[in-house]
């Protein structure tokens, strides 16, 4: 994926979303309309954070969110979430 020509503004955060799961542990194929939403994804952009409050995740970062945090957005023909840093829960 080449750069993004997208800035997120003060704590907002661009994220790519990990693919559902295609498959359950056991092998079984799980159809499109069961799958769960992905809560982990890649962080593509960040925007600069607010005056007194800079952002800890930067750009490559792998996060966890809430289930239902941020806005669905597409760019480009690729979907991606934006939200603020406040929704993401974790860096892993």
């Amino acid at each position: 994926m080449g750069k993004l020509n997208i800035k997120p503004l003060a704590d907002r955060v661009l994220i790519e979303p990990s693919q559902a799961e295609e498959k359950t542990s056991g092998g079984i194929i799980i159809p499109d309309t069961a799958k769960e939403k992905p809560q982990k994804g890649t962080v593509v952009a960040v925007g600069p954070g607010k005056k007194d409050e800079p952002l800890t995740v930067k750009e490559g970062d792998v996060v966890l969110y809430g289930k239902y945090a941020g806005t669905e957005i597409t760019i480009e023909g690729n979907d991606y979430l934006i939200m603020k840093e406040s929704d993401i829960v974790a860096i892993i």
